[in-house]
């Protein structure tokens, strides 16, 4: 009697659980089918390569949608912000540097302002204030600081033109220092008016003939007085400054003498740094307020 003829033979399907190999027992002698064999491995391997694949670009995708949900949080601070509203310039660059909005500082306070009228120019005054110590260096000169003096009656402490170009444009005081080096004394005049335009005013109505006052005392003989001497205007602020330099021993100044131009000139810088520090040091606690 001979088995498996008749019925339905099972056949085997290598996804379908529990169907049977399609080879008998070894008792009929025949051998297993190595070509259905290998075709079936070959669909395993094909079906197990395109789950493989197919799973791997779902997982991209997914990787792709996390960073670029990402960069939208990084770049907003509006979790509802779209997409769309992205700056122009696309993703942040490597380097991570943020950029800020420019901004700009508030000017300084100009120093010049604060010596320029009578409102803003409130700090202490006076000789030994602009001319403080008992003397100067200008390079390699020192000069020694002799006898100093002060008055509002501008007309009494100058000579010539000075007087009247004083008086015309509101002088309201007239400070004076003399300093000497090497038989030489120079004697500085700061005229003092309420604002910049009345100094200026002064200063280009002055003279050859428009001379401050010389000022003696303190180890300083009498100068200038029938004697040449040199002289120098200029004005800065609402101050007016003058010089008048010459010999203590009576003797005229030329244009040979150049010692006399130098020490003029020194002590008509030293009076403009003077004025300028003047209006720094009130611009600087201005700024501090």
């Amino acid at each position: 009697m001979s088995y498996g003829q008749g019925g339905s033979q099972s056949q085997w399907d290598p996804w379908k659980p529990n169907s049977e190999q399609p080879w008998n027992s070894g008792a009929d002698g025949q051998s297993p089918d190595w070509a259905a064999l290998a075709e079936a491995s070959e669909t395993r391997n094909k079906r197990r390569r395109l789950l493989f694949i197919g799973g791997g670009a779902l997982a991209v995708v997914g990787v792709g949608a996390a960073v670029a949900m990402a960069v939208v949080s990084a770049n907003s601070d509006d979790p509802n912000r779209p997409t769309s509203s992205l700056p122009a310039s696309g993703l942040p660059s490597a380097s991570g540097t943020p950029s800020f909005a420019p901004t700009s500082a508030p000017p300084p306070l100009d120093p010049k302002e604060f010596v320029s009228s009578k409102t803003k120019d409130t700090a202490p005054n006076g000789p030994n204030v602009m001319f403080p110590g008992t003397q100067l260096t200008m390079g390699s000169a020192v000069y020694k600081k002799g006898a100093t003096a002060d008055t509002q009656d501008c007309a009494t402490a100058t000579q010539g033109t000075l007087p009247k170009v004083l008086k015309d444009n509101g002088c309201t005081r007239l400070m004076r220092v003399t300093y000497t080096r090497n038989g030489m004394a120079v004697t500085v005049g700061v005229a003092v008016f309420d604002s910049e335009a009345q100094a200026l005013k002064a200063k280009k109505a002055a003279d050859k003939k428009s001379i401050v006052r010389a000022l003696s005392g303190k180890g300083v003989p009498a100068f200038c007085n029938a004697a040449i001497c040199r002289s120098t205007t200029n004005s800065y602020g609402r101050y007016a400054y003058f010089t008048l330099t010459g010999f203590t021993n009576g003797k005229d100044v030329t244009t040979k003498d150049t010692p006399v131009f130098t020490a003029g000139d020194d002590l008509a810088e030293f009076t403009f740094q003077q004025i300028r520090k003047r209006g720094e040091a009130q611009a600087s606690a201005a700024a501090e307020r």
